[in-house]
């Protein structure tokens, strides 16, 4: 199991960064949080391998948290 939180970026709507909640935004890169903005929690996540969250599994983020210290979910494309 993985606690993780949740922020949302100030700058873009849907934009939101994963981070391990014993490390905070300590491990983003300064260049991404810059384009991020102001970045508040939305949420306390406890995740376990196998998981699904609404729009990626908890693997995915487990992985991405655990080799990069971050998992960062992107809005999604509007079709024109």
């Amino acid at each position: 199991m993985m606690n993780v939180l949740v922020y949302k970026s100030s700058l873009r709507e849907y934009l939101y960064i994963y981070v391990p909640e014993s490390e905070g935004l300590s491990r983003v890169p300064s260049g991404l949080l810059a384009q991020f903005g102001e970045a508040s929690v939305v949420m306390r996540l406890s995740l376990e391998p196998g998981q699904q969250l609404a729009k990626v599994s908890g693997d995915e983020v487990i992985e991405a948290v655990t080799e990069k210290g971050y998992f960062l979910q992107m809005p999604p494309i509007e079709s024109i």
